[in-house]
C-alpha cells in the first residue's frame, strides 16, 4: 500500500463496464484481497507490464470526444496514495470516472467523494460477514468487516450512482450468506449477482458456477433487502 498508482492493462473501449456510456477501462495491479474467483489474478503478480501514464493520458485526450467515462479497475485502485492525481488529470480531460473497488480503505474512498472525483462506485460485497474473509481470501482471525461496512455506508450517502455486487460460486455461498450479504447493503440503489464463470486465470480451480434454479433463489431472498436486485448476465 502507499505505492504510486501504474497501469498495467487498458481496455480501449467497452459498452459494458460504465452503464449507459462508452468507456475504456484501465487496469492497475495489485490487490490486498487475494479472493479465489478473481477473473484478473495476473494482475497480483510482480511480473506484469506497465504502460506509460503519459502514453494513455495521450489516447484520452485524443478520444475526448468520442469516449465518455474512464473506469479504473484492478487489482484495488485505492491501495495507490496518489489514485486521485491520476483521477484530476482524466476529470480535467472532460471524462466521468468509475471507480471498481473493494471497500477495505473507506478513508481513501471517502477522500475521492469528498474533492469530486468519482461519478459512479462499483463495489463488490464479497459474502455475508461470517464468510466475507473466507470469500476474499484471508485470514478470517485478522479479518475486519469494519472498513467494508463503512465503505457501504459512505456510498450509500454520498450522492453519487453507485452498485454493488457479489459473484456467486456454488462452493462459497448458500441461501443464508445470500441473505447475509444482502443484509448489509439494505435499500440499495443497485445490486447484482453475476454467476461465478471459470477462466484460466481464476487462482482457484474447484469452484463452480451455481445452478440457473439456485441463483434465481439467491436472487429472491436479495430482494427481501434490496428490492431491485437483478441478476447480472442474465
Amino acid at each position: 500500500m502507499d505505492k504510486y498508482i501504474k497501469i498495467s492493462g487498458i481496455q480501449k473501449l467497452t459498452l459494458l463496464d460504465y452503464p449507459e456510456h462508452m468507456a475504456c477501462t484501465l487496469f492497475v495491479p495489485g490487490c490486498n484481497f487475494r479472493c479465489p474467483f478473481c477473473h484478473n489474478s495476473e494482475l497480483l503478480r510482480g511480473d506484469v507490464e506497465f504502460y506509460d501514464e503519459r502514453e494513455i493520458l495521450d489516447f484520452l485526450k485524443k478520444r475526448a470526444g468520442v469516449l465518455e467515462g474512464v473506469c479504473v479497475t484492478g487489482g484495488e485502485p485505492t491501495m495507490y496514495c496518489d489514485l486521485d492525481r491520476l483521477l484530476r488529470e482524466i476529470k480535467a480531460l472532460g471524462y466521468l470516472v468509475k471507480l471498481d473497488t473493494n471497500g477495505f480503505l473507506p478513508e481513501r474512498l471517502r477522500a475521492l467523494i469528498d474533492e469530486g472525483l468519482l461519478d459512479y462506485i462499483a463495489m463488490d460485497v464479497k459474502n455475508a460477514p461470517d464468510r466475507y474473509a473466507e470469500t476474499a481470501g484471508l485470514d478470517p482471525f485478522k479479518f475486519d468487516i469494519a472498513p467494508v461496512r463503512e465503505s457501504i455506508s459512505l456510498i450509500m450517502g454520498s450522492g453519487i450512482d453507485y452498485e454493488f455486487r457479489t459473484t456467486v460460486a456454488t462452493e462459497l455461498f448458500d441461501e443464508s450468506s445470500i441473505a447475509g450479504a444482502a443484509r448489509m447493503i439494505v435499500g440499495a440503489k443497485k445490486y447484482f449477482l453475476q454467476a461465478f464463470v471459470m477462466r484460466d486465470t481464476v487462482p482457484s480451480k474447484t469452484l463452480t458456477p451455481p445452478a440457473r434454479i439456485v441463483l434465481s433463489r439467491y436472487l429472491d431472498i436479495a430482494r427481501e433487502y434490496v428490492p431491485n436486485a437483478q441478476i447480472r448476465g442474465a
